[in-house]
C-alpha cells in the first residue's frame, strides 16, 4: 500500500475513533502544505494544494493569470501557453498549472503527522470546552485531587477544575478522593484546554441542589423565589407553589426531612431555613424571620424599610447569633428590617407620647393598639 492510501486510511480511523472530521484534517493539511511550498517557489500566495479524498494523491497547482506579456512567470502565463492547458483560456483568466515537486509526497507525509497531531489536540480541546461550557452556571460532581497552594484541584472526569480560596467555605477541609458537588462559575477556552472555576459558596449551589433533589421544582410546580446564604453557616430560601394543593415548603423538606437533609449533608451541616414566599411585603418579612415568632410588621413602602415587633423572649432568636437571622432576612427580602421587642416598642412609644409626637386625641392605648393591630404569630418551620 502506498503512503497516500495509508494516509487516507489513518484519517478514516481517526475520524471514527476521535470523532474528528476527515475533511477538517485534510483541509488543515492542505493549508500546511501551501506554507511548505514557499520553500520550493519562494512564495505561496498563488499556490493551491489539493489532496484526493479517496486516494490521498497530492497535487500542487500554481494559479496563474493569463496575460499578453509575462513580467512575473511565478504568477503569470502567456495566452499561448494557457491555451495549451485550456483551449478556452482568455486574457485575464486564472488557470491552474500543476507544479507538484518530485519529492512532495515525502514532504506531505512529514507534514501530515504534525498537522494531524496538532488538529487532534485542537479538536479534543474544542470538544471538551463545548462539553463543559454547557455546564456553566450548573452543578457538577468532582473528585478532590490535591491542594495547589490555597486552591484545590478537582477532577471532573476529563478535565480538572480549580476551587479557589475565595470560593471555598471557611472551615471546610477536603482530602484526596473526596467526592464533592460544585457550582460551575466560569469555563474559559485556553490553549491548554478549558479552564474551569468552581464554587462551594455561591447561593446558586443551594438552588441547583434543590432543583436536582425536588421533583416538584423540576416540573415547575414549586419555584425558588429567592436565596440568601452565608456559606457554611446558614441559608434562607423562599419558595412558592403554583398549585394550591401542593405545599411548597413541605415538598422541599420531604418526608421526614429526607430531601432537605440530603442537601444539608452535602453542604456539611449548613442550616437551611425554607419559608413560604408572599407578594405581601409584611407577610414575607414575617416569614423570613423564621424560626422567630412575630407580633406585627409595619412597612414603609417608600423607604422599603420595616419595623418588626416580636415577643420579648423572641428578640435574640429573631436577630440571631451575631445578627445573622436578621441579616439573612434582609438579604432575602431586599428590605431594611428593624427588629424591636414588645417592651422596647412600648418604651419607644411612651417616649414619643412624652415628646408630643402623637396627634391630639390619640390616647396612649389607642396608639399602641393602632401599631399592634391584627396581631399574628407565625410558627417556626422545622
Amino acid at each position: 500500500m502506498d503512503a497516500n492510501k495509508e494516509l487516507i486510511e489513518a484519517l478514516n480511523q481517526i475520524e471514527k475513533e476521535k470523532d474528528i472530521s476527515k475533511d477538517i484534517l485534510l483541509e488543515a493539511l492542505e493549508n500546511s502544505l501551501v506554507a511548505a511550498c514557499k520553500n520550493n517557489f519562494g512564495r505561496a500566495d498563488n499556490i493551491k494544494v489539493y489532496i484526493d479524498r479517496e486516494t490521498g494523491k497530492v497535487d500542487v497547482f500554481a494559479m496563474k493569470e493569463v496575460v499578453e506579456t509575462v513580467t512575473d512567470p511565478v504568477i503569470q502565463i502567456s495566452l499561448a501557453q494557457a491555451k495549451m492547458k485550456d483551449g478556452k483560456a482568455d486574457i485575464g483568466d486564472i488557470v491552474p498549472i500543476e507544479v507538484t515537486p518530485k519529492n512532495f509526497g515525502r514532504i506531505a507525509a512529514q507534514k501530515a503527522k504534525q498537522v494531524v497531531v496538532q488538529k487532534i489536540r485542537e479538536e479534543e480541546r474544542k470538544v471538551l470546552y463545548n462539553q463543559y461550557s454547557s455546564k456553566e452556571k450548573d452543578i457538577v460532581t468532582g473528585i478532590v485531587q490535591r491542594y495547589v497552594g490555597n486552591n484545590i484541584s478537582i477532577n471532573l472526569g476529563k478535565v480538572d477544575a480549580i476551587l479557589t480560596e475565595n470560593e471555598q467555605v471557611r472551615g471546610e477541609v477536603f482530602r484526596p478522593t473526596d467526592r464533592v458537588k460544585l457550582y460551575v462559575l466560569e469555563v474559559k477556552d485556553t490553549t491548554k484546554g478549558p479552564r474551569i472555576t468552581v464554587s462551594r459558596t455561591h447561593p446558586e449551589l443551594v438552588k441547583r441542589l434543590f432543583e436536582a433533589e425536588v421533583t416538584e421544582i423540576q416540573d415547575g410546580t414549586v419555584e425558588i423565589m429567592g436565596i440568601a446564604r452565608e456559606a457554611g453557616s446558614r441559608t434562607k430560601m423562599a419558595v412558592w407553589s403554583n398549585n394550591p394543593d401542593v405545599d411548597a415548603v413541605g415538598a422541599c423538606v420531604g418526608l421526614n426531612g429526607a430531601r432537605v437533609n440530603a442537601i444539608v449533608r452535602e453542604l456539611r451541616d449548613e442550616k437551611i431555613d425554607i419559608i413560604n414566599w408572599s407578594d405581601d411585603p409584611a407577610q414575607l418579612i414575617e416569614n423570613s424571620l423564621s424560626p422567630a415568632k412575630v407580633i406585627s410588621v409595619e412597612v414603609d413602602e417608600k423607604e422599603k424599610s420595616a419595623r418588626v415587633i416580636v415577643p420579648d423572649y423572641q428578640l435574640s432568636l429573631a436577630i440571631g447569633k451575631e445578627g445573622q437571622n436578621a441579616r439573612l432576612a434582609a438579604k432575602l427580602t431586599n428590605w431594611k428590617i428593624d427588629i424591636k421587642s414588645k417592651i422596647q416598642y412600648e418604651e419607644l412609644f411612651d417616649k414619643k407620647v412624652e415628646e408630643g409626637k402623637y396627634e391630639d386625641g390619640d390616647s396612649e392605648e389607642d396608639g399602641k393598639e393602632k401599631s399592634l393591630e391584627d396581631e399574628h404569630i407565625n410558627e417556626p418551620l422545622e
